[in-house]
């Protein structure tokens, strides 16, 4: 119900007007007819639990239908007889008022006046907080302005919030925004009527940012809280025939009908403003959280509504990495087209060289700095292509990471390690883990079904931990490490010095060997800084009592150098070359992180 019943608005005016008034102009109804038709009106209102008001606005003076201190539980008409006084009893942050509805309005009456309709929540200071549905038709004055509103106010029973009804299954219940199946049927009709009308549209991703510190600080219901509130305040400079929907837990999609290249980035800042301007207010207090916006002009940037809300989504994580923008509006890029399309192939190729056993691993020798006998391996993983070709770890391991399949490679290669070490008696091997995989219960748990019952070849493996694990999660990190020492397994830092905690960290890890970056070795003969740096690591390192090893040694120089300052081992190219390195490598392509 958008507009009031004009029937309905001249009866209860009629209804609203002192007893000894008579209703003006000829042929109207004599009072005493009036009195028995208004008093049953007022009757049928109460029952149905509605109010009809009329709100002068030079004035603030509302008058009501005969019920409405029943229906609203305010004890008598005083505490809703101005539009001040109602105004103190609406929540704050729980819905849209009517004043903010009415007067903060981009709508303009064109002489017929304009539909609204608002939710919120009232708070009568003798009753309990109820949940209205505000609905009415405002018209301008000679300036313009909003000047009188007639409208119905409605409670809905058993709802404590605006955001939804509880047995509306169409709404969010949380923002009383559509839902996401909701807003693809919507787009897909306004697309197809845009494509006839040769018209444009377009479609706004919002995505919420700082609950995390607010779940953390506060719970979740207060963050749920916010994200309400946030959504309120958008529907406040939205314009009639906009529509919002709940696309994700913390992202929001706006449809703007009928918008065109140029006002799309106008409202897109006036939707940053309205939540940006002041902190939301919630139960606990008032919290700050941001938007990053990122739209999509349609159907020139999507022809259906999945292209929309991918493109839509894809200019909001461009907003979200950007240093300087809140909005990033879409336009297409070849290249990224073309990165996406690597990935996807890249994704097919590892997860069928998984399903059909086509990662491998090669052996890297690790020798004594002294004897150059050979102390133990690296295990170095290696995919095989379709064609027989080999992608390295170098290219294969950045982009897996982005794609979150870091964990299964893992479990892979550690698979791969323990049958070395079973065929192979007087094999010592090491494996790397990336981040993802340190925390992972299920790389854990294979890691402890492998060297628990195997005590003689747990001892025989060494798990190698980038430093990036420690300045990710540096508690977590120390529980993996005393969790992989206690099955029997040693520890190695791997790329050390790379990171920023590594001397602060290093005494409470209890690792049992470092294994120094290779950037600082491979110019050690030409560069007093690397020289001086690794020096500085070794000299920690015997205070710590914690064996070295020298990466990336590639001649004699370097090696007899590292030798001499008391390096405990050595591996590069020097002293041993992959054996798969030799074979045919794929074509690499450009990768990126989209």
């Amino acid at each position: 119900m958008l507009g009031l019943p004009d029937a309905l608005r001249r009866n209860t005016e009629g209804s609203m007007a002192t007893k000894d008034e008579a209703a003006p102009g000829s042929g109207t109804v004599a009072r005493d007819d009036v009195e028995p038709f208004a008093h049953d009106l007022r009757a049928v209102l109460g029952s149905i639990g509605e109010a009809v008001y009329d709100w002068d606005i030079a004035s603030d003076r509302i008058a009501w239908s005969g019920q409405a201190a029943s229906v609203l539980g305010t004890g008598g008409v005083e505490p809703i007889a101005s539009g001040r006084a109602y105004a103190r009893l609406v929540r704050p942050d729980d819905g849209v008022s009517r004043y903010d509805t009415v007067m903060r309005t981009q709508d303009r009456d064109v002489g017929h006046g304009v539909a609204f309709q608002t939710r919120y929540v009232l708070t009568p200071p003798a009753g309990k907080p109820v949940c209205v549905e505000d609905t009415g038709r405002w018209f301008a004055g000679t300036d313009g302005r909003p000047a009188k509103v007639h409208g119905v106010v409605r409670v809905l029973p058993g709802v404590t919030s605006a955001g939804a009804t509880a047995a509306d299954p169409h709404q969010d219940w949380l923002t009383g925004a559509m839902t996401r199946a909701q807003l693809t049927e919507m787009l897909s009709d306004e697309l197809a009527r845009a494509r006839r009308a040769h018209g444009s549209l377009a479609l706004v991703m919002v995505g919420i940012e700082g609950l995390a510190a607010i779940n953390e600080a506060y719970g979740f219901d207060v963050a749920d809280e916010a994200i309400a509130s946030v959504a309120q305040r958008l529907r406040t400079v939205m314009r009639r025939g906009d529509a919002m929907a709940r696309f994700s837990g913390n992202k929001l999609a706006i449809v703007l009908l009928g918008c065109s290249e140029d006002q799309l980035p106008v409202a897109a800042q006036r939707f940053v403003s309205s939540v940006q301007s002041t902190p939301l207010t919630t139960s606990k207090g008032v919290v700050n959280a941001s938007i990053r916006l990122g739209g999509v002009l349609l159907p020139r940037f999507g022809q259906t509504a999945a292209d929309a809300m991918a493109h839509g989504e894809e200019a909001l994580a461009d907003a979200k990495i950007s240093p300087t923008a809140q909005i990033v509006l879409f336009a297409p890029d070849r290249r990224k087209v073309e990165r996406r399309m690597t990935n996807r192939r890249l994704t097919d190729e590892v997860v069928s060289a998984l399903n059909d056993r086509r990662v491998c691993i090669v052996q890297q020798a690790v020798v004594d700095a002294k004897t150059r006998n050979v102390a133990f391996r690296e295990a170095l993983m290696r995919i095989r292509a379709v064609d027989g070709t080999v992608l390295p770890a170098s290219f294969v391991v950045p982009m897996v990471e982005k794609l979150g399949f870091m964990p299964m490679l893992d479990q892979r290669v550690l698979e791969l390690a323990a049958t070395a070490l079973e065929e192979d008696p007087d094999l010592t091997l090491s494996v790397n883990v990336s981040q993802a995989s340190v925390s992972h219960p299920e790389w854990i748990s294979a890691l402890t079904a492998f060297a628990a019952p195997r005590p003689s070849l747990a001892r025989r493996l060494i798990v190698e931990l980038t430093e990036t694990c420690f300045v990710h999660d540096i508690e977590t990190t120390r529980l993996r490490i005393a969790q992989i020492r206690d099955l029997g397994v040693r520890v190695a830092i791997d790329d050390f010095g790379s990171g920023h905690t590594s001397f602060r960290h290093l005494r409470e890890l209890h690792v049992d060997i470092i294994k120094i970056d290779g950037a600082f070795v491979q110019n050690i003969v030409r560069s007093n800084d690397d020289r001086f740096f690794v020096r500085t690591l070794l000299e920690l390192a015997r205070h710590l009592d914690v064996l070295v090893v020298a990466e990336w040694v590639q001649d004699e120089a370097s090696a007899r150098i590292l030798a001499d300052w008391g390096v405990d081992f050595l591996q590069g190219e020097l002293f041993d070359m992959p054996e798969l390195a030799q074979e045919p490598q794929a074509a690499l392509p450009a990768t990126g992180t989209d």
